[in-house]
Parts: structure tokens; C-alpha cells; sequence
């Protein structure tokens, strides 16, 4: 998965790889830094980021792209290391629930960025919507695979039932900022995940 605190190395060293870009968005959305805040807090002027990325689109494009990339090779690494598909799920879940808890990381950026469609950039959207295309088509397989071995009962297709657990995942992440609550995220979630091994 996305490392939560060092997904990115800092600007100074790869502009493309910073892991401050993540976490800005993570915490106000699109609009809710600027190149001024990047300048600040990496000791880097205005005009060199903008040199590397001349508009804001771009850059969170990249960011994006990047976090993307590190999002699938870290689903890849669990298909290839945990094979029960229930305890790859709980992976998953477990990932964002230590992220949650620790405070590295609140929110999935690219559900931060869903909540302002249609008013990012486009090219921003795009990575958002293939996001969650991919976090679903991996859901999906995973409760494919369950139900396939007899440890999940579906009620609904693998592609609705993987869409409807990603919505409650992204749920639960917004409820339990708004509480001011970590514990909030496991309490919506496990639920949600126990569900699914009930017979339909």
C-alpha cells in the first residue's frame, strides 16, 4: 500500500515523488494549499516548483499518477503474499485503520478529490475516477475469490458489492474525522466486513 508518512520523497530530491503534495491534498482538498505552501515548508522558491510544474493541475496530476502507482504495487504485493482472501481483505482495511489511528494519513486523497467532482481540473478527475476503478476491480476480485472458496456470501454482484464496501471504507474515513474519532473507522467497518461472510 501507499506508505501513509513516506509514500513521497521530498521535493528536494524528486519533485515527481514528494510526499507533502499527498498529504496537503489528504487534509484541505484541491483548493486547500498553494505553491506557497509547498515553497514554506520545503524551503523551495515558487518559481521552481512552477518551473517543474507550471500549473496547479499538473502537479496534483502527478502526485496522483504517483500514488496510483504505489496504490496497485502495494495491492499486488498482498495478492502475491497473502492468498486467503479474507485476511487480504482485512489487510486492506487494516492498512487504513493503522493509517487512521496513528494520524499519518485520515483520508484517502482520492476520495478528499471525489467529493469535489466536477469542479477539479479534469485531467485531476481522470485520476481520481481511475482510482476507484482500480480499487474496485481489486475489491471485486477479492470477493470473488472468497465467495469462490465459500468464505464470503454475496448478496449482489462482486463489482456492486466491492463498490458498496469501498463507499462504507471512504464513509467510514470521513466519519471518523469528523468525530475526531479513530476508533469510529474500525467500528463502521468491521461490521461492514463480518456482513459479508453471513449467509445471504
Amino acid at each position: 500500500m501507499v506508505d501513509c508518512a513516506h509514500g513521497f520523497r521530498p521535493f528536494a530530491q524528486s519533485f515527481r515523488d514528494s510526499h507533502l503534495c499527498p498529504d496537503l491534498v489528504g487534509l484541505g482538498g484541491y483548493n486547500g494549499f498553494s505553491y506557497a505552501d509547498i515553497s514554506t515548508s520545503v524551503q523551495i522558491s515558487k518559481a521552481t516548483i512552477h518551473h517543474h510544474f507550471p500549473t496547479k493541475a499538473e502537479l496534483v496530476q502527478t502526485v496522483l499518477k504517483r500514488y496510483r502507482e504505489q496504490a496497485r504495487a502495494g495491492i499486488e504485493a498482498m495478492d502475491h503474499t497473502i492468498k486467503d482472501p479474507v485476511r487480504r481483505l482485512g489487510a486492506y482495511t487494516g492498512y487504513w485503520e493503522a493509517c487512521i489511528s496513528d494520524d499519518t494519513a485520515s483520508m484517502c486523497v482520492c476520495a478528499m478529490l471525489a467529493a469535489e467532482l466536477p469542479a477539479i481540473p479534469s485531467q485531476v478527475a481522470d485520476e481520481v475516477r481511475g482510482h476507484f476503478i482500480d480499487l474496485t476491480a481489486w475489491l471485486a476480485k477479492v470477493l470473488q475469490a472468497g465467495a469462490t472458496t465459500g468464505a464470503f456470501k454475496l448478496r449482489q454482484t462482486p463489482d456492486v458489492e466491492a463498490m458498496t464496501l469501498m463507499a462504507t471504507i471512504h464513509g467510514a474515513m470521513l466519519s471518523a474525522r469528523a468525530y475526531r474519532d479513530p476508533g469510529i473507522f474500525k467500528a463502521i467497518v468491521s461490521p461492514a466486513v463480518k456482513q459479508l461472510s453471513r449467509p445471504a
